[in-house]
């Protein structure tokens, strides 16, 4: 898997996981929860598929000449 997630969008997504799971706990939503752990999970391995499927990177380039 090829990062494909910027810092900034990282912290967004880490941010929206933690509103997301304490949401489930709150509510007791087994549907948020799920969300919220893959939201989590997309922060943690900055990857998303749907980056992946549309082609988008949001991490900056480092290029070595």
């Amino acid at each position: 898997m090829k990062k494909n997630i910027g810092s900034k969008d990282r912290f967004i997504r880490l941010g929206l996981a933690f509103i997301l799971i304490a949401c489930s706990i709150w509510k007791s939503s087994w549907l948020l929860l799920i969300f919220g752990v893959f939201t989590l999970l997309e922060a943690l391995f900055s990857w998303c598929i749907l980056y992946q499927i549309l082609g988008k990177n949001s991490c900056p380039i480092n290029r070595k000449k």
